[in-house]
């Protein structure tokens, strides 16, 4: 049986959560299925999408996990945004509304064997 190898996911900080919703929703937008993962460790909130940065030089995607770090819970279980010419809007809901983008968050175990190298980098 051979070995299989996978490349390290690289975990990028992003500012604020307006941040991750504009990145979300972007992917969303052009057909993926999209959702926010979220899970809590040390008293922190992340909440994050992963993203495959594809044709990374000669490998076939570089994983990554573009993240936000929070001192508390979001209090739903979507996040909502919606631009036009006024501007963005980014909401926490615990449904969907009509003309927005809904991106749902999913709670994770971070015992997950997936995060064992991810988590100290974080």
């Amino acid at each position: 049986m051979s070995e299989y190898t996978t490349e390290q996911m690289l975990p990028v900080r992003l500012t604020a959560i307006s941040d991750l919703a504009r990145l979300a929703s972007s992917t969303s937008a052009l057909g993926h299925v999209t959702y926010i993962v979220h899970f809590e460790r040390g008293g922190k909130h992340y909440y994050g999408v992963f993203v495959v940065f594809r044709d990374y030089y000669k490998l076939y995607g570089l994983p990554m996990f573009y993240y936000v770090e929070l001192d508390k819970e979001l209090p739903g279980n979507y996040l909502l945004f919606r631009s036009d010419e006024a501007g963005e809007v980014v909401e926490i809901a615990r449904g969907t509304k009509p003309g927005w983008i809904a991106l749902p968050i999913v709670n994770l175990a971070p015992e997950n064997p997936q995060f064992s190298k991810l988590l100290p980098m974080l």
